[in-house]
């Protein structure tokens, strides 16, 4: 059993993940501060599974010290799982400094308590943003991320970096794990599967930005929870430090995820037609042969598939 300190434990990724480690009998402590990126009452709803199971929870923000403290005097942990971060990249582009000061100041405030109390693995949460607009498909570890195209991605490089270089210095196991446009029961309501679930069922309009040609790797919530779970076993199997791409492997476009939108609500989507978001980028897609040869991780659920269950967990909360 592993004691472990979850960051963002009340998020989406964050919650279930609190679920799978607390069902295989790890201790689990959450730190969070439910930022008001979206309402806190579906934090706290997220939460409920985790705690009802045993889950502990502390309000902190991760850019305090004395709360990163406080929370590793409480728990002690062997491991540490940091997902906690501003997230989004339009959002970052109006306040890039909010995004700098926790994402980057965040991670160094945990991975400063982490080198002083002898933390054994340091898995934190990166991002497929990372990549840019690579020419190169599909992304793999290897390729170059030192051309991000948004404020976002730019602190998700940087946290990289700084983890790269405690684990030089410091003897440390880390493990970042870019996630690929994650979907699911619990995903952020700013999030478009949610969005456009929601407003074609209500028949309001969908915000479209460009021709529908940009592409996501979609990849579900539980795959990308299998992921992670093998990332920490494994982590400082192979390295120090290691990046892995958590992805699920079939690129779709917008227009074919709005059209498989239409057919789980069983209506026609109304398109609001809007112009190209600056820091979007045009395609994701993940080369998973690292994955697949060092953490035996293997994608299983399909967009449509992955849909339906986010689309009945939607009609199901809003009873």
């Amino acid at each position: 059993m592993s004691s472990v300190l979850l960051t963002g434990g009340a998020g989406f990724i964050g919650s279930h993940l609190a679920e799978a480690l607390l069902a295989r009998g790890d201790a689990v402590t959450i730190i969070d501060n439910f930022a008001s990126f979206y309402p806190r009452p579906i934090k706290e709803r997220n939460l409920q599974p985790a705690l009802r199971g045993g889950a502990n929870l502390i309000e902190g923000d991760i850019t305090s010290a004395a709360d990163v403290q406080r929370a590793f005097e409480a728990v002690r942990p062997d491991t540490v799982v940091h997902l906690a971060a501003c997230a989004g990249v339009r959002p970052s582009i109006a306040d890039p400094s909010l995004y700098a000061h926790v994402n980057v100041i965040g991670t160094q405030r945990l991975l400063d308590a982490a080198v002083q109390r002898g933390v054994n693995r340091f898995i934190v949460a990166s991002s497929s943003s990372v990549y840019g607009n690579n020419a190169k498909v599909p992304f793999a570890e290897t390729d170059d991320v030192s051309r991000p195209i948004s404020p976002y991605a730019a602190t998700k490089v940087a946290t990289e970096l700084i983890c790269s270089t405690a684990a030089h210095l410091h003897n440390l196991d880390i493990t970042a794990l870019r996630f690929f446009t994650v979907f699911g029961p619990r995903q952020r309501p700013d999030l478009a599967i949610h969005k456009f679930l929601k407003r074609i069922d209500q028949g309001e309009a969908i915000p479209v930005f460009g021709d529908g040609s940009t592409s996501r790797d979609y990849t579900y919530i539980d795959d990308i929870i299998d992921g992670v779970v093998r990332a920490i076993d494994r982590c400082g199997q192979v390295e120090r430090f290691r990046c892995y791409n958590l992805g699920g492997e079939h690129p779709v476009t917008l227009a074919q995820m709005i059209e498989a939108a239409e057919q789980t609500v069983g209506r026609k989507a109304i398109i609001d037609r809007q112009g190209n978001q600056p820091g979007d980028v045009v395609r994701t897609w993940a080369d998973l042969a690292r994955s697949r040869a060092e953490l035996g991780y293997q994608p299983r659920t399909s967009l449509l598939d992955g849909m339906a269950r986010q689309w009945q967990w939607l009609r199901a909360e809003a009873r």
